[in-house]
């Protein structure tokens, strides 16, 4: 039996015991993961198409390790411009194992989308019943908390865009980036367009805010947008 079913964004042609490189996920090496996207599976001279997706057939994995791929190099040039642009990119990768294929009777799991939507409810609700000085209130103190802030865009792999992000969520200051986890942030920055690795802010926070600041540079001297 084999499937195709969507992983982080790309398609894949599956079977069982295979071995894929997918987009970086965020579960840790050694769990196990599971994909409801599936769009066609075949078994034999049978072969089941989904509209747009198959209901209830599920593909399972667990997460081998965390890895980067190879080094893509783009250069750019005009002639007669001076002008030459080199850069390099390696996209970060994780490996994954195929350990089983549903063709049914699996649960779709979505806690995360039920969790969404009701932050969702929970924000029209507050709009809709707040009057207008509680509505300016957390404007002024973010303004209030954004002077004292610590300058967020000198971990590797926080632009101008995350760290104002992570300024309204209520992370102003190293401290506070170094006590968040991973996956907090990732849920922030949500919102913030890019393929953006948190695995290593918090770490890079500690040692900023601890003032280890020559440690920190030989460290971001070794990453790539944050990433390991």
């Amino acid at each position: 039996m084999y499937a195709i079913v969507e992983i982080a964004g790309h398609q894949f042609k599956v079977e069982k015991d295979q071995r894929v490189f997918v987009n970086r996920l965020q579960t840790e090496e050694g769990k196990k993961v599971s994909f409801d996207n599936v769009l066609l599976l075949g078994d034999g001279d049978k072969v089941t198409v989904g509209a747009p997706a198959i209901d209830g057939a599920q593909v399972g994995a667990k997460v081998l390790k965390h890895l980067k791929g190879d080094k893509v190099i783009v250069f750019k040039k005009k002639r007669r411009k001076g002008y030459r642009v080199k850069n390099g990119h390696r996209q970060s990768l994780t490996e994954i194992v195929i350990e089983s294929i549903a063709a049914s009777g699996a649960k779709k799991a979505a806690p995360a989308k039920a969790k969404v939507e009701k932050k969702a409810e929970l924000k029209v609700e507050a709009k809709a019943t707040a009057p207008k000085a509680e509505k300016a209130a957390p404007k002024a103190a973010a303004k209030k908390a954004t002077g004292k802030a610590d300058d967020l865009k000198k971990i590797e792999g926080i632009g101008p865009k995350i760290a104002s992000t992570l300024v309204e969520a209520g992370i102003t200051t190293y401290a506070d980036l170094a006590k968040a986890k991973p996956a907090e942030i990732s849920e922030i920055i949500a919102g913030v367009r890019g393929n953006h690795v948190t695995d290593t802010w918090p770490a890079q926070a500690k040692l900023a805010a601890d003032g280890k600041w020559d440690e920190l540079k030989k460290w971001q001297d070794e990453l790539d947008g944050g990433k390991a």
